[in-house]
């Protein structure tokens, strides 16, 4: 993976470690409302890697609420730029709000997380506001690689692979991004089927 083209400034102060427990405990309450399954997971992480990745979860939400959320219909290309700019802030170490300083200090704590995913899955909602059809399976592929499999290569920098790994970490990454990608498909198949 190519290293980030931002530079990131050094991990957020810790005098406002009580704010940003807070954003951490927004974030645990948030994933734990949405996704009871993968919250139960994160239990068995170290707490640092767990609010990383309770952030990342909050981000990739929060990004995709702006195309399929409740006010989906007001969101325009203007607003992804914004959201986009707000994501320069993360990796910069200027958080816009609460939930962005969590994000902020989790790629801060986790230097090898990279933002070109990140970058990627707002390119998935550029998509989403583009259109809702795909010719090909390569244009379908790239859907669900900027909108799922991006997760994946989000996640793997702060989960880890195991020292004692028989696979290597370019095997782990492609591993995290099929099952990103197999996980849209599965959505989209079950969308067909409720539409």
């Amino acid at each position: 993976l190519a290293a980030s083209t931002t530079p990131r400034k050094a991990r957020l102060s810790r005098r406002d470690a009580g704010v940003l427990d807070e954003a951490f405990d927004r974030c645990g309450a948030v994933c734990k409302e949405y996704a009871k399954t993968f919250y139960l997971a994160t239990q068995l992480m170290t707490p640092e890697r767990r609010r990383a990745i309770w952030a990342i979860y909050v981000w990739c939400r929060r990004t995709d609420e702006l195309v399929d959320g409740p006010n989906a219909a007001h969101t325009s290309a203007l607003a992804l730029d914004r959201w986009e700019s707000r994501l320069d802030g993360v990796f910069a170490g200027r958080p816009y709000d609460m939930l962005d300083a969590a994000l902020a200090d989790a790629v801060a704590a986790f230097p090898a997380v990279d933002e070109r995913p990140f970058r990627d899955m707002v390119q998935g909602m550029r998509m989403d506001l583009a259109k809702s059809r795909y010719a090909t399976f390569d244009e379908l592929y790239l859907y669900c690689y900027r909108v799922a499999g991006t997760v994946g290569l989000m996640t793997v920098p702060v989960m880890g692979v195991s020292p004692g790994s028989q696979a290597g970490v370019e095997t782990v990454y492609a591993g995290a991004l099929a099952l990103g990608v197999a996980n849209q498909l599965t959505n989209i198949l079950r969308d067909v089927g409720e539409e």
